[in-house]
Parts: structure tokens; sequence; C-alpha cells
């Protein structure tokens, strides 16, 4: 199962605080945890909002808005991992190091796979999808 793992952002995230050479040395024997157990897939720390821009859909009008943006909103990293289960996911999150120098969140989510849009997902939308992903993969 995949799942999306996001950090979510704090005051200090959002002011553009950096994190320290140890905190940078922790994440990174974490990451390399990831890596071994064949967990992570990508992962990567966003600028904050002031640098991100937001395009709002209202039927066939967008709306372009510029950050920054409420700090309970924000996504300041992230993480693709395959996993074997939610439970899996939880425990890896569990023993990551503080990605904040103060109190932080940490959410997960699964991705959606085929079968979770049953019919509407036909085979003709499927054909497009396996197409689309061997054309990325050849970009790599």
């Amino acid at each position: 199962m995949r799942v999306v793992v996001f950090v979510r952002a704090t005051k200090d995230s959002e002011g553009g605080r950096l994190p320290t050479k140890e905190e940078l040395e922790a994440m990174g024997r974490f990451n390399e945890e990831l890596v071994k157990a064949g967990i992570m897939k990508d992962g990567a720390g966003l600028h904050p909002s002031s640098r991100g821009t937001r395009v709002r859909f209202s039927g066939d009008k967008r709306v372009v808005t510029t950050g920054p943006f409420p700090v309970n909103e924000i996504i300041a990293g992230y993480w693709i991992w395959e996993v074997e289960s939610m439970e899996e996911a939880i425990e890896w999150v569990k023993r990551c190091p503080n990605p904040m120098p103060g109190d932080s969140d940490i959410e997960i989510r699964k991705f959606y796979e085929a079968e979770d849009f049953a019919e509407a997902y036909t085979p003709e939308l499927k054909a497009q999808e396996d197409r689309l992903r061997a054309e990325l993969e050849k970009k790599k």
C-alpha cells in the first residue's frame, strides 16, 4: 500500500527556519533506514508558503493567490512510502526524529488505488494510466 506522509508546517518552518546540522543528520539517518527497508520511494522538504501560489477553481474561473498562507493549512515536507499496512506506516512515523524544533505533527494518508473507484475506473482509463506510468518511467 502506498502512503504519503506529510510533515505539517509550524511557525518556525513558515518563518524560514532551516534545520540545524544535527537535525539534518538525524533525519538523514532515519531516511537511510527507510531506504534500506525498501519503504521510502520519495521525499523532500518544501519552501515556506510565502514562496508559494494557490489557484482556486470555481466553475470556469481561476483565482491565483500568492502566499503566505495560514500555518495550519501548510505542508512543510513529505515522504512517499510503500508499506504493508497503515499500522506499519504509523510505527515508522513513531521512529522519526521530531522534524521541527518544537511540537509538530505528521499526517499519514493512503493513496487511492484503482479498486477504490469501482466501475467508474473503466478498462480504457486503466489503459491510459498504464501508458502514462510507462512514459513516466522512461523519463526517469
